[in-house]
């Protein structure tokens, strides 16, 4: 589970962080993650970014996430932006914070969603049965709103089962949006273990069927870039 450097320059990095590798740790399990590859290859970035802290026993916990900017899910592969100078991040986190980063999603999902295209204008807050899961339900706790245009950008069936791929444009970055989004819609991603209740694929896939494919942002001399992860072989195959 190595990652793959997909665009650098002096002041940040871009990677193609592949599914099943966490992007930092928790404080509570021993397990690698992006951090780790991070401070192998670059060790200058270990003091760049914000420490998370977090309570754990009575205690309170600092995680590191050297040149960290943002996150996303375990088993979710594709773009992760790091800063490599505290320069870069200050910089880029404006850029999250405002919402002027555009990202790209490509999902595989259950069904056959009626609308070609939409907009999921759903908040999003915790839920009160799962302390894992998040949910669009009224009454959740720490409720924000949320913001997902969509795509269905192919159709199949496979063995009697309706599958189609979506490509999603998350306009905010809340935690699990895209997976609680599509879940509300009616069409949940493949193979996530919370939000896609019991259901087992017949399509051969085994992690959550998500790939952060594309990320477009501001280089600190102004230019926008715009970084492509060519999807996995487990999902890149299913497309095709």
């Amino acid at each position: 589970m190595k990652p793959i450097v997909l665009f650098e320059t002096p002041d940040l990095l871009v990677i193609n962080k592949p599914s099943g590798l966490i992007v930092h740790g928790d404080g509570r399990h021993e397990e690698a993650s992006v951090v780790d590859w991070i401070m192998k290859n670059y060790p200058e970035l270990k003091d760049v970014g914000e420490e998370m802290k977090i309570e754990h026993k009575g205690e309170t916990i600092d995680i590191a996430r050297s040149g960290i900017v943002h996150r996303i899910d375990r088993d979710t592969s594709g773009c992760l932006l790091i800063a490599k100078n505290q320069e870069a991040f200050e910089f880029l986190k404006a850029q999250f914070q405002e919402h002027t980063i555009k990202k790209k999603y490509v999902a595989i999902v259950y069904g056959w969603p009626r609308d070609e295209r939409g907009i999921i204008d759903q908040p999003i807050g915790r839920s009160s049965s799962n302390i894992r899961a998040w949910t669009t339900k009224s009454g959740s706790r720490g409720t924000r709103d949320a913001v997902t245009r969509y795509t269905v950008a192919k159709k199949f069936e496979y063995q009697g089962e309706k599958y189609a791929v979506v490509d999603l444009y998350p306009q905010t970055g809340r935690t699990h949006q895209l997976r609680v989004h599509m879940s509300h819609l009616g069409h949940p991603i493949v193979g996530d273990p919370i939000y896609a209740g019991k259901r087992v694929p017949t399509i051969p896939i085994k992690r959550t069927a998500l790939h952060a494919e594309r990320i477009t942002f501001k280089m600190l001399d102004g230019k926008e870039k715009e970084v492509i992860a060519p999807p996995p072989d487990d999902m890149k195959d299913l497309i095709k």
